[in-house]
């Protein structure tokens, strides 16, 4: 995979007393430092400071955490909770790692080989549609 100038610098920054409402689209990196109330995407890197709070979904290539996440988060190559993080959401990723003291409530599909978490992955999506789509019926 080539290195894209977007994967090493940081695209956007929602600074440290930000608050953000709505669903947030961005192409590249991205640093919260601030709070988001609505689901964040990109196609690169995210790194959530450890001051930061998102109410949201997170979809990125990775992610790291140290704020405090009320959602899922979709990250087909790696997503690491540090110690100061909280994840209340489930988590799909190739790679999860969880430091000590992080707190982590949800579920989780980490599966290294693509093939097969592209299936699982796809199989929790479906399923959690027809979930949410039962539930409002």
């Amino acid at each position: 995979m080539a290195l894209r100038i977007d994967d090493i610098s940081i695209n956007t920054i929602i600074g440290n007393g930000s608050s953000v409402s709505g669903d947030i689209q961005i192409n590249g990196f991205v640093r919260v430092d601030g709070n988001i109330n609505g689901n964040l995407k990109t196609d690169g890197n995210v790194i959530i400071g450890d001051n930061a709070k998102i109410r949201g979904n997170i979809e990125a290539k990775s992610v790291i955490i140290g704020g405090i996440i009320l959602g899922n988060i979709h990250a087909d190559e790696s997503v690491k909770l540090l110690s100061s993080s909280v994840v209340l959401g489930d988590i799909l990723s190739h790679r999860v790692q969880i430091e000590d003291r992080a707190i982590f409530h949800g579920h989780c599909i980490s599966i290294k080989n693509d093939e097969v978490y592209q299936s699982e992955k796809n199989n929790y999506l479906e399923s959690k549609a027809i979930k949410e789509k039962v539930a409002l019926s």
